[in-house]
C-alpha cells in the first residue's frame, strides 16, 4: 500500500502519546537474550481476537448481495478448518458492526446444525470477538450476516459522486483490520486462506474482487471468483460499480469508469515492462494476472495491492507518466507483501519496506538512475520531518508489543522509507552481485508464508552476514532493526537535478528573478515538488502571488505539487489560493494529498471555519479512514483553540 508521510504525521503522535520527552535509546543488551525476547512476542498479534494456534480458517467462501440502496453486503461466509489443537472446541473471530443472524456447523454425516456463538461489546479498535461452540469440531463452519452502512472497510458512493454519473459505486479497503467490518474473519495476517466468491449485484454494476476476474467477463449481475493462492485477510478486496476494461498486455490491464479507462491505460502503459523487469530480478510473477482497478478520487490511499487487482487513485494519472512508480510500488507487493507476508502489523516494514525497495529497483530499471534517487530524496527529507515530531518508539522497524494503540497509526516514514533505506544499506555492503540474489532467495524460501521480523534476521544472519564475513555486523542489524532514527552508516544519496533546483531557488530567494521558463519546461513532478518544499515557512503574500503567477500552482491538475503549494499558502495568509485548496480536498479524498492542507487551516481561526465548512460538504464523498483523519485534526483543533465569547 502507499500511504502518506506527512499527513499521518499528527495521527501518529496523538497515537504515540508523545510527550516532548527526549528519545529512549536502549542500553547496551545481550543479542542471543534480544533475539529470545523478540522471538516470544513475533507471532502475537494484539490487534486480532483470533486463536489461529487452536484452529484456523483454511478456506473462505463467500455469498453475498450487494445492495447500493441500504449501503449494505448480506450473504454467508463458509470456513473449511483446521483444527490444530487437538482440544479446541471453538472459533474466534474478529468483527466490527456486523449484524450476525445465524451460525451453523457441518456434521460428520453432512448435515448443517445450528451453533451457539456470542458476540461481545464492541471495542474502538478491535471491534467486537465473535465466539463459536463448536463442540464437535465441525469441519465446515457458517455466518449469516450483513455489514453496517458505516462498515470502516466500505465505501458507499452514490451516481454523483461517480465520474459517469449514472451508476452508484461501492469498493473495499481492508488494510490494516478493516476485513472485519465487511466479513467476520480470523482478521490478522498469521492465517492465510484461499477463497472463492458469489456476489449478486444490481444489472449494471460489473463487481471484481482480488482474484480471476476475467476481462471478458459479461455485466449480468451475477458473479462467481477464486483465489486459488492463500492470502491474509487485509487482501481480501471488493468492488462494485460502472467498470470497464482495457488491456495493456496478455496478463496485464486497467479497469475503470468509461471516461477513465484510456487514459488510465495509456498513463500506466509501462505495466508489463515492470513485470518483467521485477521478475528479471526476483523470480517468476505467481499471481497468473495483474490488473489496476482505477478508483474514484475518495480512494483513501495511492494505491492497495490486492493481489490480481491493484486499487489506485486517479490522482497518479497526470499525463506524463511521472506518478506511476505508485504502480511499481503496488505489483513490487506481489513479492514483498503479497507472497511473503509480515506475521502481524509490528512488523509492517517487511512489507512495505522491502517494497518501496523494489519499487525504487524498478524505477531506476525503466526510467534511470535519476529519477530513482529523486524519489529516494524526496522521501527522506519527509522522514526527516516525520522524525522531529514522533516518538522514537515507533521510529523502530520491529515494534515492542503495546507500541502503538492502532495499527493504521504506524509511522509511514518508518515503516516505508527506512525500511528501504536499510536494504539500500545492505545492498551497498553486499553489493548487487550478492544481494539480489540473497532477495530472489529470501522471496523464494518464504512464498506464501507470513513472518516476523525474527525470521528475517535469522535467514539474513545465514544467508548474508555468515556468507560473506566481515560485511555487516550483527550489532548494526539490530542497530537498524531495534533502534530509533537512522544509523550513521545510512548510505546518501545526492541528486544533481535537485542541486540545480535548489541553487534556482536560492537566487530567487535571495533577490534574484525566478527560474527561466525555458529551464523549468524540463522538471518534472519530483523537482516541482523539491522547488517548494524547500521554501521557507514564511513568505510574503507578494512572493506568493510571484510564484503563482509564474507557474500556476493554484488550481494545479497534479496532486503531489497541490499538497505542498496550498499548505505553503494557507500558511502565509495567501487568501487568493483559499477557494481552489477548498475545491481540492472537496473533489480528492486521498489522505496523503489532503491532510497537509487540512493541518494548515486548522491553525487560524478562519482556517478552521474553512476546514470545516468544507469537511461539511466533501465529507459525503470521503472514505471512513479519511473523515476519521479529518475529525480528528479538527477536534484536535477546536480543543486548543480559544472559546469564543
Amino acid at each position: 500500500m502507499r500511504y502518506s508521510i506527512l499527513s499521518l504525521c499528527l495521527a501518529v503522535a496523538v497515537a504515540a502519546g508523545c510527550d516532548g520527552a527526549p528519545p529512549a535509546h536502549d542500553t547496551p543488551r545481550d543479542a542471543a537474550m534480544a533475539a529470545a525476547e523478540q522471538q516470544a512476542v513475533a507471532e502475537v498479534d494484539e490487534y486480532s481476537y483470533a486463536e489461529p494456534d487452536q484452529v484456523r480458517i483454511d478456506d473462505l467462501a463467500l455469498d453475498l448481495k450487494v445492495d447500493f440502496d441500504n449501503r449494505q453486503l448480506a450473504g454467508s461466509a463458509t470456513y473449511t478448518l483446521d483444527w490444530a489443537d487437538p482440544k479446541a472446541n471453538r472459533l474466534v473471530l474478529d468483527t466490527r458492526d456486523l449484524s450476525i443472524e445465524k451460525v451453523v456447523g457441518e456434521r460428520a454425516d453432512g448435515k448443517w446444525e445450528d451453533l451457539k456463538f456470542s458476540l461481545a461489546p464492541k471495542d474502538k479498535v478491535l471491534g467486537s470477538k465473535l465466539t463459536i461452540e463448536a463442540p464437535q469440531r465441525n469441519p465446515r463452519i457458517r455466518v449469516t450476516y450483513a455489514t453496517s452502512p458505516e462498515a470502516s472497510g466500505l465505501q458507499w458512493l452514490t451516481p454523483e459522486m461517480t465520474q459517469g454519473k449514472k451508476t452508484p459505486f461501492m469498493f473495499s479497503q481492508s488494510q490494516q483490520i478493516h476485513a472485519r467490518s465487511w466479513v467476520p474473519l480470523q482478521d490478522t495476517p498469521r492465517v492465510r486462506f484461499t477463497y472463492t466468491a458469489h456476489v449478486t449485484a444490481p444489472g449494471d454494476a460489473m463487481v471484481l474482487m482480488s482474484a480471476d476476474n476475467d476481462p471478458n467477463a459479461a455485466r449480468d449481475g451475477d458473479y462467481s471468483f477464486k483465489m486459488p493462492q492463500k492470502i491474509p485477510s487485509y487482501l481480501l478486496a471488493i468492488a462494485a460499480g460502472d467498470l470497464v476494461f482495457q488491456p495493456i498486455s496478455p496478463r496485464a490491464g486497467v479497469w475503470a469508469e468509461p471516461a477513465t479507462v484510456g487514459k488510465a491505460a495509456k498513463e500506466f502503459e509501462d505495466t508489463e515492462k515492470m513485470m518483467r523487469t521485477a521478475e528479471r530480478l526476483y523470480g517468476p510473477y505467481r499471481w497468473e494476472r495483474y490488473d489496476i482497478l482505477v478508483l474514484p478520487p475518495s480512494f483513501p490511499y495511492g494505491g492497495m495491492e490486492n493481489p490480481r487487482l491493484t486499487f489506485a487513485t486517479p490522482t497518479v494519472i497526470v499525463g506524463d507518466k511521472s506518478l506511476v512508480s505508485l504502480v511499481a510500488h503496488e505489483l513490487a507487493h506481489s513479492w514483498s507483501g503479497n507472497l511473503v507476508t509480515f506475521s502481524t502489523p509490528k512488523d509492517g516494514w517487511l512489507n512495505e519496506g522491502f517494497t518501496s525497495y523494489v519499487e525504487n529497483r524498478i524505477v531506476e530499471d525503466l526510467y534511470g538512475k535519476e529519477l530513482a534517487d529523486m524519489e529516494k530524496v524526496i522521501a527522506r527529507n519527509e522522514l526527516a520531518e516525520e522524525y522531529k515530531q514522533i516518538d522514537p518508539k515507533l521510529q523502530v522497524l520491529a515494534l515492542r508489543p503495546g507500541t502503538l494503540a492502532d495499527p493504521d497509526g504506524a509511522s509511514s516514514a518508518t515503516v516505508y522509507t527506512k525500511g528501504a533505506w536499510f536494504l539500500q544499506f545492505l545492498e551497498e555492503r553486499f553489493g548487487r552481485d550478492a544481494f539480489d540474489p540473497f532477495l530472489k532467495g529470501y522471496f523464494d524460501h518464504f512464498a506464501f508464508q507470513s513472518i516476523p521480523t525474527t525470521k528475517f534476521i535469522e535467514y539474513a544472519k545465514a544467508n548474508l552476514l555468515a556468507k560473506y564475513p566481515g560485511k555487516v555486523s550483527e550489532a548494526e542489524l539490530d542497530e537498524w532493526i531495534y533502534q530509533p532514527g537512522i544509523p550513521a552508516s545510512a548510505p546518501k544519496t545526492a541528486s544533481p537535478r535537485f542541486d540545480a533546483v535548489d541553487a534556482a531557488r536560492k537566487a530567487w530567494l535571495d533577490g534574484g528573478a525566478l527560474p527561466e521558463a525555458a529551464q523549468t519546461a524540463k522538471w518534472s513532478t519530483q523537482e516541482w515538488v523539491h522547488f517548494i518544499e524547500g521554501m521557507p515557512e514564511t513568505l510574503p503574500a507578494d512572493r506568493l502571488a510571484a510564484l503563482d503567477a509564474a507557474y500556476q500552482f493554484t488550481g494545479t491538475p497534479n496532486g503531489e505539487i497541490a499538497q505542498r503549494w496550498y499548505p505553503l499558502a494557507i500558511r502565509n495568509g495567501y487568501a487568493q489560493a483559499n477557494a481552489a485548496a477548498a475545491e481540492f480536498i472537496t473533489r480528492v479524498g486521498r489522505r496523503k494529498l489532503i491532510m497537509p492542507t487540512y493541518n494548515a487551516l486548522v491553525k487560524t481561526p478562519d482556517g478552521l471555519k474553512l476546514a470545516e465548512a468544507t469537511f461539511a460538504q466533501a465529507r459525503p464523498g470521503y472514505h471512513p479512514i479519511t473523515s476519521a483523519s479529518v475529525e480528528e485534526t479538527i477536534a484536535k483543533a477546536k480543543q486548543g483553540a480559544p472559546s469564543t465569547p
